[in-house]
């Protein structure tokens, strides 16, 4: 039965892709896609990255061609089942003359994202978890439509997805190799907007919106994880002739992540083009582009570190005591479950309940007299 999920599971990596597949973000779940998951209540989480891309190009007189993408992001647990994340692009290359910095070469701060999360709903044996996400992107950038980046046209766009992860450890979840998917809209309300310099360049005369998709998996080995997801979106409605990226496309990202400490993580990506479509830009409106160079790289790259900032027991409680706490805070709840008048429809939630407690207290406890064993043949052998 195991082997049998496990491959449909694979199946269903190879035939999808990924939720915005655009900008990496905080909050738990791979390099672009999201949990189910939520962030604990009052957990606080810090978000740092960048994402590249380089190459050579030009004819008769070479240069360098950059696209770099720099993104920070707070994400907080609101309760058990809501998670809010502000993350602001505070860089990004334009590879044009109107940004605000470096000569009109670069955003700086590049658009404002908020992503409110609902999430780790679930049955209580249940490996599965589902849950959604209500995204908004502000536009706080000096110029839109910019070359080898998702879509934007400098409007208030807005989106929504629903998330789906299964855990293959129910019990220590993060111990596990886990399976995500994403399946969402986004609707870029740029009715208007100006995406070109050139006086008769087109601007969109309905909604552009897209269906954004995917899948991944990780897989923890030790102090290192390792992730793989295949990121796509694909318009409904395309903008003009005029705007830059247009196109269908989807990447495979592998991804590697560094634990040190249960605080800090480390995390590595790469994305490599799969498919893309047609190129459909026209460029006698201003538009550059360096010769037979499609709109979306062939690779990206992308580092970033995760620092869990509240609470702020991360940075005084080791592994061990985390257990012993957790294994104390389930007894005391058993034990108020079990003192508790339940009524006769509420007796048989109440009970399932209370053998899941159970089971997960036990499973801890036993973890917890495995490492302190391990202790004390530590201290023997010194």
């Amino acid at each position: 039965m195991r082997r049998k999920t496990m491959i449909i599971l694979l199946l269903a990596l190879v035939v999808a892709g990924i939720s915005v597949a655009s900008t990496p973000i905080g909050g738990d779940g791979l390099i672009y896609l999201q949990s189910a998951r939520t962030l604990p209540a009052g957990h606080l989480q810090f978000f740092g990255g960048t994402r590249f891309f380089g190459k050579i190009a030009g004819g008769n007189q070479a240069y360098t061609l950059w696209n770099v993408q720099g993104v920070t992001a707070l994400s907080w647990g609101v309760n058990k089942n809501m998670e809010f994340t502000l993350a602001p692009i505070v860089y990004q290359d334009t590879n044009n003359d109107r940004g605000n910095a470096l000569d009109g070469q670069a955003n700086v701060p590049d658009d404002l994202l908020l992503n409110m999360k609902i999430g780790s709903f679930g049955g209580l044996e249940s490996p599965w978890m589902f849950g959604g996400q209500a995204s908004v992107r502000i536009p706080t950038a000096e110029s839109h439509n910019i070359i080898f980046e998702p879509y934007s046209a400098g409007s208030l766009s807005f989106g929504l997805s629903g998330l789906l992860t299964y855990f293959s450890n129910t019990t220590f979840t993060d111990e596990g190799w886990s399976f995500h998917a994403n399946l969402g809209y986004w609707n870029h309300n740029d009715v208007g907007e100006e995406l070109a310099p050139g006086p008769d360049a087109p601007t969109p005369n309905a909604m552009s919106d897209e269906i954004l998709f995917g899948a991944g998996i990780r897989y923890p080995a030790g102090n290192f994880d390792f992730s793989a997801e295949i990121n796509g979106r694909a318009f409904i409605t395309r903008p003009p002739e005029s705007a830059y990226s247009s196109e269908f496309v989807s990447y495979l990202t592998g991804g590697v992540y560094y634990k040190p400490y249960r605080w800090l993580t480390f995390q590595m990506g790469v994305d490599i083009r799969l498919l893309s479509g047609e190129d459909l830009t026209e460029y006698s409106w201003g538009l550059k582009k360096p010769a037979d160079f499609p709109n979306y790289p062939f690779w990206r790259g992308m580092l970033g570190v995760k620092i869990n900032l509240l609470p702020t027991s991360y940075f005084k409680a080791s592994e061990k005591s985390s257990l012993e706490r957790k294994a104390a805070d389930r007894q005391r709840m058993l034990e108020r479950l079990m003192q508790g008048d339940a009524n006769a429809d509420e007796a048989d939630n109440e009970l399932t309940r209370i053998r899941t407690e159970r089971a997960k207290v036990e499973a801890e406890l036993e973890r917890l007299r495995k490492m302190l064993e391990q202790e004390k043949k530590k201290k023997k052998s010194e």
